[in-house]
């Protein structure tokens, strides 16, 4: 009974501890558009650890996802006209002309911006085939892409991107 009790103590501790550290994560806000990378961008693992939050690096480099409905979704949704980066390497990813509310607790848009700075490519983890979206300058994991969902968008695509390997900057 003793180490139930414990047990319980410590796994409600840890869950605290997650919501809290979820509640300070944010969108990296900008000023000025980070320099967009000419060529593939390498470094080693404990290069972009020193480089990446914790949470960018699991998103990044590690293919996590942040969970929904989080401050990141919070901030996305208020979020005006801009340009949204790569965290990882400052390639250019997305804009707010392509933004849009899909309520599905991610921020979505529904075409790159730049299509050369991202990859789709088959994603088969979590026992089933999906479109993994990944940075194409730095090899980032960014999210997923669904298609053929039924939204009035130009393409009908959701790119579903972690707002955590994003980086925002506001049009001036």
């Amino acid at each position: 009974m003793k180490l139930f009790s414990l047990a319980t103590i410590i796994f409600s501790l840890a869950l605290a501890a997650c919501h809290a550290d979820d509640k300070g994560k944010a969108m990296e806000i900008l000023t000025n558009p980070p320099a967009e990378p000419t060529a593939k961008v390498e470094k080693t693992d404990e290069q972009w650890k020193k480089e990446l939050t914790p949470e960018q690096y699991r998103i990044l480099r590690q293919s996590g996802t942040e969970r929904p409905d989080g401050a990141v979704y919070e901030q996305f949704k208020k979020q005006g006209k801009g340009s949204y980066h790569c965290a990882g390497c400052g390639a250019l990813l997305f804009t707010s002309e392509q933004k849009f509310d899909s309520h599905c607790g991610w921020p979505s848009f529904y075409d790159p911006a730049k299509a050369e700075n991202v990859i789709i490519k088959k994603d088969y983890s979590m026992g089933m085939v999906r479109q993994e979206v990944v940075c194409a300058k730095c090899g980032g994991h960014l999210g997923h892409v669904f298609e053929g969902e039924g939204f009035n968008t130009p393409t009908d695509k959701r790119f579903c991107i972690n707002g955590g390997g994003l980086k925002f900057v506001p049009d001036k």
